[in-house]
């Protein structure tokens, strides 16, 4: 019993290790490591789905159930065209097989930036499939033989044909031959009476033309002819329906009818979000929304935030509904996590309000942290002197919506972009655009920035309003520093 019992597990440890994921080293850096299991793969034209992980060297504290954790599975789909991703799934690990969370995604796709995690992976899914070389000849060989093939069969079927039978003209001796001469004598006379016919001519237009005379029609009865009057007056013609020609149009054209997109006014406006699209039920029904009106913040000492932000190169892009730019290596750390920065974008008046106060314009930084976790970071903007870090975007402005610029020799500076005073609001909110997702760790400076009026006046041509109006509070616990 025990050995029969012994070799079902030997015979099952192949098919074990073949379900296990196979994971490559993709990429090794400070802190962690990243890995792809290639077999996982699943490609749909320009869509990769990829299964890979994050391996720290130290781990961190899971937030929700407060374990810590070394290992980050996700399951992401990839679009190679539009270098975006969203994450599916997420695996929280102690060690290798020691799961301590899962968690299923439901957020959007994002944009993904040059030099982070997503990109690595990016690079590596999107790349090619390489085939082997013997496939590739054995391939080859059989377009080859069926090609001979069909040229065989093409080149037996020329010779194979017959002569054409010759075709009898006449299978009676005596049966006439019509001739093929034209008929010159009934073509003279069909000319004679076509000339001698009446030309017709249209009656004028205040003339009306008598009424045809009823014409008189044969009734038989018992073996008696009789010539009977149809007295009844002939049926007037049908009017032709006028022709769509004459009022003016080749063609009628039919606009088709646009789907609503979201926005800040009319049928896409903030308050239809929910109905535009079934994934934006948060936008209605969500307890922790953003912005807010900050009121009765806990003054507390706030633990000081520790930016590593670079100057560098930028791409800025008009999305349709802000203008967001996309920096180099950028990023903030906070209560032991690092947060890099994915996306700076603009809003028009500033969304968040201070007890009731509203400024003129308001700067997100978006950021993610390693375990896909969100912060923005929110700077006010007030009237007042120009600001260099503005004016490098608003001088690089694209001149199309949709159509990204990436200057080759301007610079962006995103830390001169933040106060001086790093005093901050902290809550938890949610994106200010749909789906409205939660769960985002918010930090709001204290002290606003200036842009000057030519700087508000730029992007208000751009956007007038973009702004979601302030959501209610709830019971959610706001800090501010003292």
């Amino acid at each position: 019993m025990r050995l029969t019992t012994i070799a079902i597990v030997l015979a099952s440890l192949p098919s074990l290790a073949w379900a296990a994921p196979t994971w490559q080293n993709i990429s090794t850096e400070a802190g962690r490591s990243i890995e792809l299991d290639r077999a996982t793969l699943k490609r749909t034209g320009n869509v990769v789905e990829a299964l890979s992980r994050v391996t720290l060297d130290r781990p961190l504290s899971d937030s929700r159930t407060g374990m810590p954790y070394r290992v980050i599975e996700a399951t992401t789909r990839y679009d190679c065209a539009s270098r975006s991703a969203k994450t599916i799934k997420r695996i929280y690990r102690q060690a290798e097989n020691d799961v301590i969370r899962e968690e299923e995604i439901a957020g959007a796709e994002l944009p993904v930036r040059t030099g982070t995690l997503d990109d690595r992976v990016l690079r590596e899914v999107c790349r090619p499939p390489k085939e082997d070389p013997a496939e590739l000849a054995k391939r080859a060989n059989e377009a080859a033989s069926k090609l001979q093939e069909a040229n065989a069969a093409l080149l037996k079927k020329e010779l194979g044909k017959e002569a054409a039978p010759m075709v009898k003209t006449v299978d009676k001796p005596d049966a006439l031959i019509p001739s093929i001469r034209p008929n010159l004598k009934a073509a003279m006379e069909a000319s004679r009476s076509e000339a001698a016919a009446p030309v017709e001519t249209r009656p004028k237009a205040e003339e009306t033309p008598p009424p045809a005379k009823p014409k008189p029609s044969l009734s038989v009865s018992h073996g008696t002819t009789q010539l009977v009057h149809n007295n009844a007056a002939a049926p007037r013609p049908l009017k032709p329906a006028p022709s769509r020609a004459n009022a003016g149009y080749m063609l009628e054209l039919v606009t088709p009818h646009k789907p609503v997109t979201w926005g800040y006014e009319g049928e896409g406006a903030p308050e239809n979000w929910v109905k535009l699209d079934p994934r934006n039920v948060l936008c209605a029904a969500g307890k922790r929304q953003s912005p807010i009106d900050i009121r009765d913040g806990i003054k507390v000492d706030l633990e000081p935030i520790r930016f590593d932000y670079r100057p560098s190169t930028f791409r800025i892009v008009d999305t349709g509904h802000t203008v967001s730019v996309a920096v180099g290596d950028s990023s903030f750390s906070l209560t032991g996590k690092t947060y890099d920065l994915v996306d700076i974008h603009f809003h028009r008046p500033g969304e968040t309000r201070i007890n009731g106060q509203r400024y003129d314009m308001s700067a997100h930084f978006v950021h993610r942290s390693i375990d896909g976790q969100r912060a923005v970071i929110e700077v006010l903007m007030t009237r007042g002197n120009e600001n260099p870090q503005i004016q490098t975007l608003w001088n690089n402005l694209p001149l199309e919506k949709h159509v990204p610029v990436e200057p080759p020799t301007a610079v962006f500076e995103p830390a001169a972009l933040l106060p001086g005073s790093k005093q901050y609001y902290t809550f938890m909110g949610s994106l200010t655009t749909p789906p409205c997702t939660e769960d985002i760790l918010w930090i709001v400076f204290k002290q606003p920035i200036e842009v000057s009026y030519e700087q508000l006046r730029i992007f208000s041509r751009l956007y007038r309003n973009n702004a979601r109006p302030a959501q209610p509070i709830g019971d959610r616990l706001i800090k501010e520093s003292r």
